[in-house]
């Protein structure tokens, strides 16, 4: 292996020394495409296939219609056609494939919440912005959402009205690209017009009766005063029979681009975005007793205290974005700079703190409190580059540098082991992500008498990662003598050191590479493309990769094109280091869990090892038509095998029988935690196979009563599998019986995301007047419980949006109406009561939570309901 990949390194050098003037050009189209795109929007058509893309390809003429993997292109204009301003949200609507959970109580993640592609992991999707890599957000998702166990990039941060438009790349790139690329590629393009801008101002809110989520006008009593229960041990409150009215979420975007010619052929883009986004809740009424009986007799208390005492839903934020990007040509060369600076100050709640439960001091909260996550996070970026053509050649060399910061401040809420004493708000610290990176490319045509095209793209990149916490101060995690869970409720602080180990120590790695492409025209209808890439990271080694696409064009209109590849993903940072200790809901019990670094000594008496890198091999066989006027059809299979992929274990010492928790907690208390109830790292702990198909189409008629119509739809199907689960190491593997990666975490990886996604619409548009009609059915998904007795199937759903919009005064200003959701569709309602074992075939009590959390977190929409707002926008 080291003589091959010695050799590698040697052809791949010698080519660039033959180069001699480095040169590659990703962007050098980026002109050429905004201007196709702009125009093509204005005339309310959406990029067609003669669309030139720049991802999946180093060539500067490579169009939809001829790329041998697929390639999504869509417009700002088409993802700004919504009352959603965030682009998760947007692109959602636009590619099947795509899917944007919107889990709730899950602490950063509520804010920070990440997006998949393919059905596979956040962090398997490489996202760039301008053809550069972007760097992920510091947070690592540790919580029960999709995503578990990922630190991936926060799209959220991209403001749409910055954008020219979205090149999505359902196809594995990671010889092109490098570590993440498995499931795919989104190149986000920033604008680049020479001059005009606009502004936007949207206002929206939530008017939904929330379905099957009752009032309530009290609580039944026997004449004694005691309480009358219902059947699984709650109160029996006195429900009004109607649907709860909610008018929340009232968000206000106020947005803005404007563009400024820099020299005859150069311009500055800068774009900046404010949004207010209020908190949603769909909470239930909490049944259950609050206070302590007075004998046998409620407390009159219970008669009157607020039961919708959780927060459900949507977290509070406020968005502040501000983007550039800019070019300036002089002589043979151009520079190009971009980046952005983003602060989003969010609120989340964590689970409501009964007056009577043990982590409660009743003379500071004798109601009992919810406690509140507050998070800061900063994102910076810069980009700088040049690129021109010499002798031949393109090239691009450029240099970035991008960091992303959250810190948690935890308010209304007390630490129990400071007693009556406690503070009610704590700085719980923070995580820190930075990455530099330097990238050379060089591409040239070349005269090949054997074939009708073909281009040479060659490139080395340089990057390094750093990571560190930022230990909390020290009452949100420390331990006084008044007993109860230490550390601040809901999210007990960063601790400096645990174990005995120094957790708050920056850790770094740098990561250098070189790839080789090559993209040839065989003939007209023929085309051949193939790359490969050697990646050698200082932490865990190296790695060698390559990809072969095709594309056959037998009949003018109809093409056949295929491509393999193998992948890999780099184990991040954040996986190899962090750790905290927090407060866990596992089946509806609080416990104290802590999360280990592979390396500390602890998680490696539990089985933890030195993680190493994710390996992929995709295969992917598709059919484009074209051969009817305005019509296009794509249609792809694909399978994606996954070896090694990382996770998170589940909590050892809370999942498992008495039996097993007890050894697990033996196992704790003498490695120095014998306070603590759980813990959990990350394993290479799965194989999975990931098979699916996607079908897009759109049709166009350019004279429709006067105007112009665009239909669209998609279909994505998809299936994960896993296929091996890793054997249990160290003291853990004498434990009968116990599983490392356990039923509900492997349910939620496979039947997690709904195996079905369809997306349609119609896009109308006629002088003043332009509509866009949209529906997007998502198939079942299965929310996963402890046992089969806990598990709730997510009916398949259909969600419809419209929107109208209106130019009174031509097209300078535009105003529009509309909703999404418009028919108030909810996910299915969490079953409560009493329900009969399908193992034991004896009834059992649903969950308590289920009363006051009535939708599931995996529900592939949300759960907020109908959403009506309005736009004005100004162009000029």
């Amino acid at each position: 292996m080291t003589i091959r990949r010695s050799a590698l390194l040697l052809t791949i050098s010698s080519l660039a020394l033959v180069a001699a003037a480095p040169a590659a050009a990703q962007q050098n189209q980026q002109a050429i495409q905004e201007s196709n795109v702009g125009e093509a929007a204005a005339q309310g058509d959406l990029p067609d296939q003669a669309t030139i893309v720049v991802t999946g390809t180093r060539r500067n003429d490579r169009t939809v219609a001829d790329s041998p993997v697929p390639v999504d292109v869509i417009s700002a204009e088409s993802l700004g056609n919504t009352g959603f301003t965030e682009v998760n949200r947007a692109l959602t609507q636009e590619v099947p494939s795509f899917n944007f959970p919107q889990p709730s109580i899950t602490d950063g993640t509520d804010v920070i919440r990440p997006a998949t592609l393919r059905g596979l992991g956040p962090d398997q999707t490489l996202v760039l912005i301008n053809g550069k890599r972007r760097h992920s957000a510091a947070l690592l998702n540790i919580n029960g959402s999709v995503g578990r166990g990922t630190s991936a990039v926060d799209i959220n941060m991209i403001p749409t009205i910055a954008l020219s438009r979205v090149e999505v790349l359902r196809d594995g790139a990671a010889a092109q690209y490098g570590s993440d690329a498995i499931a795919g590629v989104i190149n986000f393009q920033l604008r680049s017009a020479k001059t005009g801008g606009k502004a936007t101002a949207t206002y929206g809110k939530y008017y939904t009766d929330v379905q099957g989520v009752e009032p309530y006008t009290g609580v039944q009593t026997n004449a004694d005063g005691s309480p009358v229960l219902t059947p699984d041990g709650v109160l029996t409150l006195n429900y009004t029979g109607d649907d709860r009215r909610r008018r929340d979420g009232r968000t206000v975007t106020l947005a803005g681009v404007v563009a400024v010619p820099v020299g005859p052929e150069g311009q500055l883009n800068l774009a900046a975005e404010w949004q207010d986004r209020n908190p949603t809740n769909r909470t239930g009424a909490d049944p259950r007793r609050q206070y302590p009986l007075v004998g046998t007799a409620l407390d009159p208390r219970e008669l009157t205290i607020n039961r919708f005492s959780h927060r459900y839903g949507d977290a509070g934020t406020v968005d502040y974005k501000l983007w550039a990007n800019a070019d300036y040509s002089f002589g043979a060369a151009e520079l190009y700079l971009f980046g952005n600076l983003n602060l989003r100050n969010g609120q989340s709640a964590g689970f409501f703190r009964q007056p009577l439960n043990g982590n409660n001091i009743t003379s500071i909260y004798p109601n009992g409190f919810l406690p509140l996550i507050n998070t800061k996070t900063e994102d910076q970026a810069g980009t700088a580059g040049l690129r021109g053509d010499a002798s031949g050649w393109r090239w691009d060399i450029s240099l970035q540098y991008g960091r992303n910061m959250t810190d948690f401040f935890i308010t209304n809420t007390l630490n129990r082991s400071f007693g009556p004493s406690s503070p009610t708000q704590f700085d719980s610290g923070g995580l820190r992500y930075n990455q530099t990176l330097a990238n050379l490319d060089v591409s040239r045509d070349l005269a090949l008498g054997f074939t009708a095209k073909t281009s040479l793209s060659l490139g080395a990149e340089y990057r390094r990662e750093r990571f560190d916490i930022r230990p909390g101060e020290i009452g949100s995690y420390a331990n006084g003598s008044f007993g109860g869970s230490p550390g601040a409720q809901v999210f007990p602080g960063f601790q400096p050191t645990i174990a005995g180990q120094r957790v708050d120590q920056p850790h770094s790695r740098n990561n250098k590479s070189l790839y080789a492409e090559i993209d040839s025209d065989l003939t007209d209808k023929v085309n051949l493309q193939g790359a490969i890439r050697y990646e050698d990271y200082s932490d865990f080694g190296s790695d060698l990769n390559w990809k072969i696409a095709g594309r056959v064009e037998p009949i003018d209109g109809i093409a056949l094109r295929a491509s393999a590849s193998t992948g890999f993903r780099a184990p991040s940072l954040q996986q190899q280091f962090f750790a905290a200790a927090s407060t866990q809901n596992v089946s509806g019990v609080l416990l104290d869990t802590v999360t280990l670094p592979v390396s500390n000594p602890a998680a490696q008496a539990l089985g933890a090892r030195e993680l190493k890198a994710e390996q992929s091999q995709s295969y992917s066989a598709g059919l484009v038509f074209s051969a009817v006027p305005r019509l296009n059809v794509t249609i792809d299979v694909y399978q994606v095998k996954i070896d090694d992929r990382i996770v998170v274990t589940e909590n050892l010492g809370a999942f498992g029988t008495a039996a097993q928790n007890a050894a697990v907690r033996a196992i704790l208390t003498s490695a120095g935690f014998p306070t603590v109830t759980a813990a959990r790292f990350f394993i290479n702990g799965i194989d999975t196979r990931t098979r699916g198909l996607d079908f897009v189409t759109t049709y166009r008629i350019a004279d429709f009563v006067g105007g112009r119509l665009n239909l669209t739809g998609g279909f994505n199907y998809n299936k994960t599998k896993i296929t091996r689960n890793a054997a249990n190491a160290g003291s853990v593997s004498t434990i009968p019986g116990l599983i490392l990666f356990g039923r509900q975490e492997s349910l939620r990886l496979e039947q997690g995301q709904p195996r079905t996604k369809i997306n349609a619409s119609i896009d109308f548009e006629r002088q003043w007047f332009g509509a866009t009609l949209r529906a997007t059915r998502y198939g079942k998904v299965l929310a996963a419980g402890a046992d089969r007795f806990n598990d709730v199937n997510l009916d398949a759903k259909t969600i419809t949006d419209l929107e109208l919009r209106f130019k009174p005064l031509g097209d300078n200003l535009s105003l529009a109406l509309g909703g999404n959701n418009i028919f108030d569709v909810y996910p299915t309602k969490l079953l409560t009561g009493r329900g009969i074992d399908p193992d034991t075939g004896l009834a059992r009590n649903y969950s308590a939570n289920n009363y006051f959390l009535p939708f599931s977190s995996f529900s592939p929409f949300g759960f907020n309901g109908r959403y009506l707002y309005g736009r004005a926008t100004i162009s000029f």
